[in-house]
């Protein structure tokens, strides 16, 4: 008989819902309450959007009265509009979603996200809270040698202000800020027509980065006006608070991150770990998002790669098979049928995993109830029982002696 057990498909699909599981709880644990949004948008409201997912990564379909719809490519959207249009406005939700997308290659690509988005508050304190957590949560996971890199993107944006630069040579510019190409950085610089002051600002912007006070102390002696200024206070103050939270070690600065989504406004940020290639998490200020849905409201969040957790956890050698063997298989004689089933029902109401007269499948313990005698718990010797609480008993003796 085959063992689904063995299948590997169903391992990985229990060891992606326990990691989803330790997710969800330590969410909760900030106050966050988990939502839904649809599998189906309306395209308009993606693509009406500026500086978000780009329309050729969306997936489209009609539907049978000839809107457009797109399969759900982002989850931070939909609730934005969601909360702009609510009259409570401070809410901490958090979702475990699939989304979808299309690469240049016009393949579709299917990821799961787990996030948090925080409405309602514009203040450092919940900036260092949502970074926290994200922390907290890379804990409970058990990864180790990860770092969140915390940046501003506002930063990026009043030195762009300060200057005449075209679309093109714009994303040339953070395309060498985004690789760290200081090489290639300085002739191209030398081409524009800018001013010296902006000229070192964008130069030194690849190389801010590690620890927070020097970040911050180098950063100071390019600020142009007032407003960077403030931006570099605010991220003082939210490094002071990752201190009080005693987090400092995860924590690295990083005022080159340029996210591709143009809707931050405030702190970014991304988690990396190891030796994945990628950012298991993205995150970060949308103040201004809800202004493109008629009303702004002040919002902070990120999302996790779960497939890139796992990844990492995989890596680590964290992803330990599931133990999906059933607790206990209850073996039975026609005769004895009804008080098999009915100490399986029992057994069930204390949590035990339980299988009925099935061979084939794997158990850790096995009740028999055979012929006239008194069942029995089998093993190294027959253990013969009466009554449900004397095979609890017996249970916990078993696992006591495993332990």
């Amino acid at each position: 008989m085959l063992n689904p057990y063995n299948n590997p498909n169903i391992e990985e699909f229990e060891i992606k819902e326990n990691l989803m599981s330790v997710i969800k709880k330590r969410f909760s644990t900030y106050g966050y309450q988990q939502i839904r949004t649809p599998a189906f948008e309306s395209y308009d409201m993606y693509s009406n959007i500026t500086g978000t997912v780009s329309k050729g990564e969306m997936i489209k379909v009609i539907d049978p009265s000839g809107d457009v719809l797109v399969l759900r490519p982002d989850v931070t959207i939909p609730l934005t509009k969601m909360i702009s249009k609510s009259l409570l406005r401070e809410q901490r939700l958090f979702y475990i979603q699939d989304v979808y997308r299309q690469n240049s290659q016009r393949e579709i690509t299917e990821s799961t996200q787990a996030g948090v988005e925080c409405f309602g508050e514009n203040s450092p304190f919940i900036d260092a809270e949502v970074i926290i957590l994200a922390i907290h949560t890379l804990r409970d996971l058990g990864l180790k040698n990860f770092k969140i890199e915390v940046g501003h993107a506002g930063f990026f944006k009043e030195i762009i202000e300060q200057i005449q630069v075209t679309g093109q040579q714009l994303e040339q510019i953070k395309a060498l800020i985004q690789s760290k190409n200081v090489i290639e950085m300085e002739p191209y610089l030398s081409s524009l027509t800018i001013s010296t002051e902006a000229k070192e600002a964008i130069r030194q912007i690849p190389v801010m980065y590690g620890d927070p006070e020097t970040v911050i102390q180098q950063a100071k002696e390019l600020t142009l006006n007032e407003n960077m200024e403030n931006i570099l206070q605010r991220l003082m103050e939210i490094n002071e608070l990752i201190k009080d939270y005693n987090a400092s070690d995860y924590i690295l600065f990083n005022l080159g991150l340029i996210n591709h989504m143009n809707y931050y406004s405030g702190v970014i940020f991304q988690g990396f770990v190891g030796n994945v290639g990628m950012p298991v998490l993205m995150g970060g200020r949308y103040d201004h998002l809800g202004e493109q849905f008629s009303n702004s409201v002040p919002a902070i969040g990120f999302a996790f790669d779960v497939d890139l957790l796992l990844q990492a956890r995989k890596q680590q050698g964290l992803n330990i098979s599931v133990d999906s063997a059933a607790d206990i298989c209850i073996f039975y004689d026609q005769n004895r049928q009804k008080e098999a089933l009915s100490m399986s029902y029992e057994l069930r109401n204390y949590g035990y995993k339980v299988i009925t007269n099935i061979t084939g499948l794997p158990a850790k313990k096995h009740v028999y109830f055979s012929g006239d005698r008194s069942p029995y718990l089998g093993g190294n010797e027959k253990q013969p029982f009466t009554t449900m609480e004397e095979l609890l008993q017996l249970l916990k003796q078993n696992e006591g002696e495993q332990n």
